[in-house]
Parts: C-alpha cells; structure tokens; sequence
C-alpha cells in the first residue's frame, strides 16, 4: 500500500483516513503511526534547512483503522531548532504523540565519530526472505526481511536480539526517494529484540520509542539497509531495548531506544 495518498491527505486536512494493510494485533501498525505525525510535523514546519534531529513517540493507546486527527503545535522555533508537538486523535482521545526536533547544522569544534559501525552480514543471495506467516500481523507483507543472525521469534531461544537486511516491498511500494517519514515506518517493522526468546506467539506492544537521526538519507525506497537489536534488561512485563540502522553503503543513520510492554 503507496504511502504517497496519506501523505497527500496529511499536507491537505486535518482528519486522514488510514489505509488497509496496515494492521497489528488490535492495533495500526505503531511505525505507520509515527510516520504518518512526523509528516504532519514536517508539513507544518516547511524549512528544508532544518534536518530532523531527534524525535520521541508515546503509544498512548490502540489506534483504529478509523479516521484519526493529526493536530500540531510548534513548541519553539529558534535559530537553530525547531520543536514541534504532533498528536494523533481518534474518539475524542489522545492515541499517540511525537515530540520532534529539527535544526540546522551550525560549526563546531567538538567532533567525535564513534558510531556503531555496521555488521559483516552474508550476502542476500545466500540468505532467504522471510515468507509471511498466517499467525504473523498484517503490516509484515509490506517490507521485505532477511535474518543474518540471531533466532526467529517465538523460537524458545535463549538469547534476545538479532539483525538483518529490510526494505519496502517493491511490488507494494513505488521505488522514490526515502523520507525521514518513510524511515519511522520502516524502523519500528522489526519485532522488538526479546521475541526469540517466547514460546508461543503473544502481544509485543511499543511503549515509547526515541529515535535520533544520524547521518542524511541518501537512499531509496526500494534500497536494502541493515538492522540490529541488542536488549538491555527484560523483566516483569516489560523490556529496554535500542537498535541501528545504516543504509546500503553501512553508514549510521540512525538509532532508536525503545521501552516495551511483554505479554509472555
């Protein structure tokens, strides 16, 4: 399913409606969510001279696929950052909110280039492409997965955490060049990092979800990029998690930290 016609609905109206194919358990797929508030965001701030620095995302609750009001509210506009509140309202109720900065790149002294660099994983041609399980959510089938390391969920593994290749699924999604909304749809389709480890399939919901934008986009839609998740701690009911991303020349775009409800 395009994303170009709700992002065409989100620069026009107030209230979008959102598309099908797009479901998660009881919910919309949550990177669908925070994709369609950082388009708001960007929409409402029109400076292509602001980059996206960072952005944090609360799940408050279900969102439907029913119509939803985005509404924004330019926090603080300075020189350098802008911060802008986005949230997500169906049924007279906040469902979910994204707190965004952007900001212009200025000089400094003070450079350090310790990012994470990315793994050494096989080739796609030897790895295969993960088929879409009946059991699995419907929002799957729009991207393309190829485990390079670590367990399948719901594999009793005995360690979290596992990476690979991903990108839009080209026969669902026109090749373009990607968007920083493009990319929060696309981060949050890994399941979180302790799936492995269930037993059987259960609920696996993000709580919060802070995501810090690294270096530039200069990729595609239809472009593969790379993935890792490593958790930090996972007890009662809940677990921390954080993730990279780099893109197909394995430069750090960007890292995410998340907060996650178990339901195993």
């Amino acid at each position: 399913m395009s994303l170009i016609p709700i992002y065409a609905q989100i620069e026009q109206q107030d209230v979008v409606d959102i598309p099908e194919g797009w479901s998660q358990g009881r919910t919309i797929y949550g990177g669908l969510v925070a994709g369609m508030l950082m388009h708001k965001a960007v929409s409402t701030i029109q400076d292509d001279s602001k980059q996206l620095l960072s952005c944090s995302v609360t799940f408050v609750g279900p969102v439907q696929r029913a119509p939803a009001k985005l509404t924004a509210e330019i926090l603080r506009q300075g020189k350098s950052v802008t911060t802008i509140e986005v949230r997500l309202w169906q049924d007279d109720a906040v469902q979910t909110i994204l707190i965004a900065s952007f900001g212009t790149h200025r000089d400094s002294s003070i450079v350090v280039k310790r990012e994470k660099q990315a793994p050494q994983y096989p080739d796609l041609s030897e790895l295969h492409l993960v088929q879409h399980n009946p059991l699995a959510p419907e929002c799957f089938k729009q991207m393309q997965m190829a485990w390079a390391e670590g367990q399948y969920p719901c594999t009793v593994s005995a360690e979290p955490d596992f990476g690979g290749y991903f990108r839009f699924a080209p026969e669902l999604h026109e090749n373009r060049e990607m968007t920083v909304s493009d990319l929060m749809v696309a981060f949050d389709m890994w399941p979180p990092g302790v799936l492995p480890m269930y037993r059987q399939m259960a609920p696996a919901s993000s709580l919060t979800w802070h995501v810090t934008y690294v270096h530039p986009l200069q990729t595609n839609v239809q472009d593969w990029l790379k993935y890792k998740v490593f958790t930090d701690y996972a007890a009662e009911g809940y677990s921390t998690e954080h993730a990279y991303l780099w893109d197909d020349q394995n430069r750090l775009i960007a890292i995410a930290r998340q907060t996650v409800t178990v339901f195993a």
